[in-house]
């Protein structure tokens, strides 16, 4: 399951006793058990400063409660700067359910997590997260109002890669034009690591703008899909070869930590900006990359077109809208761009300070009393 929210570098690997807990205090955390069927979730809610938190619901094997708990608290603050980014009028929240959704989960605890997500009275809504599908929202839907990433059957967005691909293809545009004096891609090489739901899907508006690809994949169905459908794309390989190759644009699309001690000194793109989430293998590579004259992307502001998309179901979902609004990730990119070259910070500090700014100067207006 691809995470639709695309976190980033706030988003620790899950089940990782050692993962530190961001600074910042919670709003509010919840723990909520129902025996009989199995259920142990834990829903964070870091801030509701610009409206209820919206985060997916991870479904993952933990080895205890503390590695749940570091988890849920680093992936809901992430997710407040992820919406502020969007420019969402949604706070940051995220849930965890301890098990392996391969063996526990049942209708019977997908519907009991519903009624405890109900409880908390819209201050958070839900989605598909690592683990969870579409489908499986669909059935905390019979208990709860509030649920995004439904199956088109029952009014939701169904595919959230569709706009996460269309989203990368804007940053990397913004970070095109900010190298090279151009938005087009038409003519650069660009590296696609992990064709998958996302990569695939950023291959076909690479082709489209005149780009010329280079792609690699764990998944030999995956890199013959694409190739049937793109015969001149270029195959390596593996990631390692990939990354080391001559390229103007390296997008990481498939697992995390792509970039570290090891790949950074090989890369020879000067534009970094791609699907995958938590990109940076430690907070030090942004620094790396810098010095080096590499242009990072930060990723969880360019992947940021799935929770758009699953977001403009609280409206009723209406894919041109949720488009329009994804493609000013272009518009957002290219002034965290701007403000990292004028305060001489790497673009992800450049990108928290905006979040940072954005859930201050419009959530105080919650100050203002309205009569109800």
């Amino acid at each position: 399951m691809t995470d639709v929210f695309g976190l980033s570098h706030k988003d620790p690997s899950p089940g990782s006793d050692a993962n530190p807990v961001h600074p910042g205090r919670h709003e509010q955390v919840v723990f909520c058990a129902d025996e009989p069927s199995g259920l142990y979730a834990i829903i964070a809610i870091y801030s509701t400063a610009l409206g209820p938190g919206l985060g997916g619901t991870r479904f993952y094997p933990y080895a205890s409660e503390q590695a749940a708990l570091a988890d849920v608290l680093n992936l809901s603050r992430a997710m407040a700067y992820k919406n502020a980014l969007a420019g969402l009028d949604l706070g940051g929240a995220k849930a965890v359910i301890v098990g392996d959704p391969a063996t526990v989960k049942s209708e019977a605890l997908l519907r009991a997590y519903g009624r405890f997500v109900q409880s908390l009275g819209g201050r958070y809504y839900t989605a598909c997260d690592v683990g969870t599908y579409s489908e499986d929202m669909d059935v905390v839907a019979r208990e709860c109002s509030y649920v995004t990433g439904r199956t088109p059957e029952h009014g939701g967005a169904g595919d959230s890669s569709i706009l996460t691909a269309f989203g990368v293809y804007q940053g990397m545009r913004a970070a095109a034009r900010h190298v090279y004096g151009t938005p087009s891609l038409g003519g650069r090489r660009v590296g696609v690591e992990g064709v998958g739901k996302v990569g695939h899907r950023l291959v076909d508006h690479l082709i489209e703008d005149g780009a010329e690809v280079v792609i690699c994949d764990v998944n030999e169905g995956a890199v013959e899909r694409v190739a049937r459908r793109h015969p001149g794309v270029h195959v390596v390989a593996d990631a390692a070869t990939l990354s080391a190759s001559d390229l103007d644009v390296y997008a990481p699309c498939a697992l995390g930590g792509a970039l570290d001690d090891v790949t950074v000194p090989r890369l020879k793109a000067k534009i970094i900006c791609g699907g995958a989430n938590n990109q940076l293998a430690h907070s030090g590579v942004e620094k790396q990359l810098a010095e080096r004259g590499i242009l990072y992307a930060p990723d969880y502001v360019v992947n940021s077109g799935g929770v758009i998309q699953v977001a403009d179901e609280i409206e009723g979902f209406d894919m041109a809208r949720a488009r329009a609004r994804a493609a000013k990730i272009f518009d957002t990119t290219a002034k965290i761009f701007e403000m990292a070259e004028e305060e001489g910070v790497p673009p992800g500090a450049a990108a928290d300070r905006l979040a940072e700014r954005r859930m201050s100067e419009v959530g105080r207006l919650r100050g203002i009393w309205l009569r109800r």
